[in-house]
Parts: structure tokens; sequence; C-alpha cells
């Protein structure tokens, strides 16, 4: 069984710091179960990256983009090789990046 590399980008990093901050200032243990959700949720692809559906809203989609949906976070990933690439988490809220 290949395991893949989980590697969160800068971006990424960067709106899960800003999801905690926004979170925290009304409970930081709730903050903290959502990341940590969030986190559990993207360990799942490590063994098979295709666990998650296509990303829906990546036009000329090769399959390798993927996304799922948890605590009304999308978090969207690609896999390549033997890596998988956390792209962005964006709340379900705004407005889709069709790119």
């Amino acid at each position: 069984m290949v395991k893949y590399k989980l590697v969160w980008t800068k971006r990424s990093q960067l709106h899960i710091r800003v999801l905690y901050s926004y979170i925290s200032k009304d409970s930081p243990q709730n903050a903290g179960k959502v990341v940590s959700d969030i986190i559990t949720a993207a360990e799942k692809a490590i063994t098979n990256p295709e666990y998650y559906n296509p990303d829906k809203f990546k036009e000329k989609n090769d399959g390798s983009y993927r996304a799922f949906e948890i605590h009304h976070y999308r978090i969207v990933y690609r896999y390549q090789k033997n890596v998988i690439r956390i792209l962005r988490v964006r709340h379900t809220k705004m407005e889709p990046l069709i790119y």
C-alpha cells in the first residue's frame, strides 16, 4: 500500500490560522476541535488520495484535484506522485473560486 505525504501549502496554513482565530473569539475549545477534525479528515487521503470526490469547481480537472467539506469548511487538495497538497480551506458560505 502506497502512503502519500501530506503537505499543507502556506496558503492553506494561513487559512487554518485565520479560521482558528475567528472561531476562538467565541470558543477556543470549538476552534481546536474544528481544526483537529479538518486535519483528521485530510489524513484519510494519505492511504487513498481518491477517497474524496473530484473538485467540481476545478475547470479541466484531470481527477487529481479533490475536495471535501467538514464543519462548513471546504478543503481542496491535489495529489501528484506521492504527495497530497492541501491547497485551500474556505468557509462554504464564501463564493467558490473557479480555477
